[in-house]
C-alpha cells in the first residue's frame, strides 16, 4: 500500500472508532434520565416570576378585522389598503383594495404600528405633534389619522391602519369598523 492509501485508511478507521465511541457515550447519557434535584424544582417555581403572558390576535381575527375595514371603505367607494399589526408592530395581514394607490400599503402599516405603539388613535397622536414635533422622527411611525389600536382589557394587542381615502378621518372611520368587527 502506498502512503496515501494508508493515510486514508487510517483516517477512515479513526472516524469509525470515534463515531462508535461517541454513539456509546450518547446512548449511555440518554438511557436513563436523572430525576431533577429538589433545588432545581424550587428554582423553576422562582423562575415563573420572570415570565408574562400576553394576548394576541389570531390570524383569523386579524383577517376578519381587515376585511371589515375594507368592506366599510368599499361601501363608500373608497380605494384603500388595510393593515393589521400585532403588539410588537409585526404585520399580521395587509389587504390592498382594488385600485388603492401604491403609497397606501406602507402608510397603512405605519399607521397601524403608530396606533398600537402609543395605544391611541393616530388622529389623537397627530395633535400631539404641536407640543412634541420630534415624535414624527421615530422610525416606522406615521402621525396621520387612520390608525386605531385594538385593546384587550385596556392594553394594546394590535393596531389597524387604513390609508388611501381622501382624509385621515375617513381612514380612521374604516379602521374603527375593523376594531368593531372584533367585538361581534
Amino acid at each position: 500500500m502506498n502512503t496515501r492509501t494508508r493515510v486514508l485508511t487510517g483516517t477512515a478507521l479513526a472516524a469509525v472508532i470515534g463515531a462508535g465511541t461517541f454513539g456509546a457515550v450518547s446512548a449511555s447519557a440518554t438511557a436513563a434520565p436523572a430525576a431533577p434535584a429538589p433545588a432545581a424544582a424550587a428554582a423553576k417555581k422562582d423562575d415563573d416570576r420572570n415570565f408574562t403572558t400576553s394576548t394576541h390576535l389570531t390570524v383569523d381575527a386579524a383577517t376578519r378585522a381587515a376585511r371589515a375595514a375594507l368592506a366599510a371603505a368599499e361601501k363608500e367607494n373608497q380605494r384603500v389598503t388595510v393593515a393589521v399589526v400585532d403588539r410588537n408592530g409585526n404585520t399580521i395581514v395587509t389587504l390592498r383594495g382594488d385600485g388603492a394607490g401604491p403609497q397606501s400599503y406602507e402608510s397603512a402599516e405605519r399607521k397601524a404600528f403608530t396606533a398600537v405603539s402609543w395605544n391611541a388613535p393616530t388622529s389623537v397622536l397627530a395633535g400631539r405633534l404641536a407640543q412634541t414635533p420630534n415624535l414624527k422622527d421615530i422610525p416606522g411611525t406615521l402621525f396621520l389619522g387612520g390608525g386605531t389600536p385594538v385593546q384587550a382589557k385596556g392594553a394594546p394587542v394590535a393596531g389597524i391602519g387604513v390609508a388611501g381615502a381622501p382624509s385621515g378621518d375617513l381612514d380612521e372611520k374604516f379602521a374603527q369598523a375593523g376594531v368593531d368587527a372584533l367585538g361581534k
